[in-house]
């Protein structure tokens, strides 16, 4: 990655903006980190500072909870439960099942466990309308612990709204090697997981009644509109080849 980044933005940009906040994010220097993960983000020589070139940018109105639960109305729902400590059971539900959790808990681990990056957040209220005036700004200097601070807020309140709520949230997020009983967040693809990865795959090939799908399921880092897109062509798919 450090040479693929050094190629894009040059060796100051790099060393300012890049090196320090990516090897707290992926715990390890960047000359081990897959150049891919620097690919993601568009290099620009204008005054542009959205994340991407998408036409349309932002997140849903109301929050991804409020989308989620439009999505999912009039279905059944449970929640804290452990699905492969009943798989059996859910397996008698339905002809699908669509797993969308980490791969190598599926099949308990044979190969070893894959490497994941998590995040332990940190929530803190303030007594002030504006604590950063933006909803999220990344730490790129080793010194500071936290890889960002987001600031919930900016996300649907603009302008002098911003004002009119005298106390404000922020997150501090912090960048931890994943453990079993953690969250996983981020997978780690350099050519020893993705080794142990593909060994998993070829299980999952086999398989008829499962669709592994999503971040940990594919052991693939995916940013949210390509995600979006894959479910729906996939969905799509799984519909024409059951008619």
């Amino acid at each position: 990655m450090e040479d693929q980044a050094i190629a894009l933005v040059g060796l100051d940009l790099y060393e300012k903006l890049i090196k320090g906040y990516t090897e707290k994010q992926w715990g390890r220097p960047c000359t081990e980190i897959p150049a891919f993960i620097i690919k993601r983000i568009p290099v620009r020589f204008v005054y542009d500072n959205n994340y991407f070139n998408d036409c349309y940018q932002g997140i849903p109105i109301g929050g991804y909870n409020k989308l989620i639960s439009g999505l999912l109305k009039d279905i059944e729902v449970k929640c804290n439960i452990d699905f492969l400590n009943n798989k059996n059971e859910f397996e008698l539900l339905a002809d699908k099942i669509l797993f969308t959790g980490p791969i190598d808990e599926f099949y308990g681990y044979k190969y070893g466990n894959l490497a994941y990056r998590s995040i332990r957040f940190e929530h803190e209220i303030h007594q002030i309308a504006n604590w950063q005036g933006n909803a999220v700004i990344n730490f790129t200097s080793l010194d500071v612990p936290y890889t960002r601070i987001i600031e919930h807020k900016h996300f649907e309140t603009f302008g002098d709204d911003i004002e009119k709520n005298s106390k404000t949230v922020i997150s501090k997020e912090y960048s931890l090697e994943w453990k079993r009983g953690m969250e996983p967040y981020y997978p780690v693809n350099d050519q020893k997981n993705n080794t142990i990865y593909k060994k998993y795959k070829n299980m999952a090939d086999n398989e008829d009644k499962y669709i592994f799908g999503g971040r940990l399921a594919e052991y693939k880092y995916y940013d949210m509109a390509p995600i979006i897109e894959l479910a729906l062509e996939r969905a799509e798919s799984i519909i024409k080849g059951s008619k």
